[in-house]
């Protein structure tokens, strides 16, 4: 049982690093407002047209970058929640499945 709980914690470490070397991207406002972040919901950049910037007011700049913030949070999340689906379908699959696991 030892064994299993160290593997599941050496494969959530390998998910992790995936994670990190996925990017996504939050855009609003046609492109106006890029927000990139990596997979482990790390917001890595962003970027502000210039021409936007120049014409924008505060609160229009303000809410674009909300937008374009949880567009791309909602992506890391759901990499996340993929990636995080899929490590537990294979661990699972090893341990011949829940019935096993249980002594059954």
């Amino acid at each position: 049982m030892f064994d299993k709980l160290m593997e599941a914690q050496q494969k959530a470490g390998e998910v992790k690093q995936r994670l990190e070397a996925i990017t996504v991207s939050g855009v609003a406002e046609g492109g106006k407002i890029t927000v990139q972040a990596n997979g482990n919901k790390v917001i890595k950049s962003v970027t502000i047209d210039e021409d936007f910037l120049k014409e924008a007011d505060k609160e229009e700049l303000e809410e674009l970058l909300v937008v374009a913030l949880n567009k791309a949070l909602e992506q890391a999340e759901n990499v996340s929640q993929s990636e995080m689906a899929a490590m537990t379908s294979a661990m699972l699959g090893s341990m011949g499945g829940l019935g096993n696991f249980f002594g059954k």
